[in-house]
C-alpha cells in the first residue's frame, strides 16, 4: 500500500535510502545537477548542452549530414531539425546541399559560429574544471569516464 506524504513534509525528510543505491537514479540526479550547472555557466551565451555538443561535432566533422550528427547524439530527427534551425537563425551554422546528394544537408559552422564556439570552449573548460574539482581530481574524472564507458558498451 502506498503511503501519502503529509502536507508540509520537508524534502530532507523523504526516505530515499532505496533509490539512492540505484545506478539509474544516481545517474539521472547527477545529470540534472550537471545540466543545471552547465546552463548557469553558459547563461551569457544562451547555449544548452545539446547545442554545444552539436557545434563541437560540426566543427570536428564539417560537411557531415544532419542525420549523422543527430544519430551520434541520439537526438530524434524532428528535434534535431528544430535545434539546427535555432543555430541557423543565430547565424552559427549553415546547411549546404552536397553535390553528390541533393536530398541531404551538410552541416558547417559559419565564421560567426567558429568565433562563438571558441568562446563556448573557454566556458566549457571552466565548467569542466569545476566538475573535476567536485569529483576530487583528474584521477576520479578518469575513473568516472571509464565506468560510464563500460555502462555504454
Amino acid at each position: 500500500m502506498t503511503e501519502i506524504a503529509e502536507p508540509g513534509l520537508e524534502f530532507d525528510q523523504v526516505d530515499t535510502t532505496e533509490t539512492s543505491d540505484i545506478i539509474g537514479y544516481k545517474l539521472r540526479r547527477a545529470q540534472l545537477m550537471v545540466f543545471q550547472r552547465f546552463i548557469a555557466f553558459f547563461e551569457d551565451l544562451d547555449l544548452r548542452p545539446a547545442e554545444y555538443s552539436v557545434l563541437v561535432l560540426i566543427a570536428r566533422n564539417p560537411g557531415r549530414k544532419q542525420t549523422e550528427i543527430a544519430d551520434v547524439l541520439g537526438i530524434k530527427r524532428a528535434n534535431f531539425v528544430a535545434l539546427i534551425n535555432g543555430l541557423d537563425a543565430r547565424g552559427l551554422t549553415e546547411r549546404r546541399k552536397p553535390a553528390n546528394d541533393r536530398r541531404s544537408h551538410a552541416l558547417h559552422l559559419t565564421p560567426a559560429g567558429e568565433a562563438f564556439l571558441k568562446r563556448a570552449r573557454k566556458v566549457q573548460s571552466a565548467f569542466e574544471t569545476e566538475c573535476i574539482e567536485k569529483l576530487g581530481g583528474e584521477h576520479a574524472r578518469d575513473d568516472l569516464l571509464r565506468l560510464l564507458d563500460k555502462l555504454c558498451a
